[in-house]
């Protein structure tokens, strides 16, 4: 972990008096923001797709190019503590939501455990599970919806 992060920071500080390197260590690198969601116009119910982002790397739940990410997908969402208070398809296992809901990080998280890892071994992540959204037509996407996201 790096030195710019205070002892134990998701423990002691809110989530908006994080510094932007904390911020970001409290991403997990499950990869599930980045699958493609389909939302019931009625129900306003969320249903989760193994399809990815064209830039999600499959095998490892990673971005492939994060500091470029918005240049080359114009909607992906840069999550902030604000944007937090209206987005409502992070999963439950996600170490923001969850923060934000005053809830503690899962035990599985690295910041716990020291390994980054421990997401894909508790079975968290979307490592080996997802497709590329270049690889699927798009009229098809109702297919790909997965129970897994949880």
């Amino acid at each position: 972990m790096s030195t710019e992060l205070r002892p134990n920071f998701w423990k002691k500080y809110s989530l908006d008096q994080l510094s932007n390197t904390e911020w970001e260590a409290l991403c997990d690198g499950c990869g599930l923001c980045c699958l493609v969601k389909l939302e019931d116009e009625e129900t306003a119910e969320v249903a989760y797709t193994k399809v990815s982002c064209k830039l999600l790397d499959c095998k490892t739940a990673r971005c492939s190019d994060y500091a470029n990410r918005q240049e080359q997908v114009p909607d992906c969402i840069q999550l902030t503590p604000e944007r937090l208070q209206t987005i409502t398809w992070l999963p439950p296992s996600c170490a923001y939501r969850r923060l934000s809901e005053g809830k503690n990080l899962p035990s599985w998280h690295y910041l716990n455990t020291g390994s980054r890892q421990s997401v894909i071994k508790a079975k968290k992540s979307a490592a080996g599970r997802c497709i590329s959204e270049t690889e699927v037509d798009e009229e098809q996407i109702e297919d790909y919806v997965v129970r897994w996201v949880r």
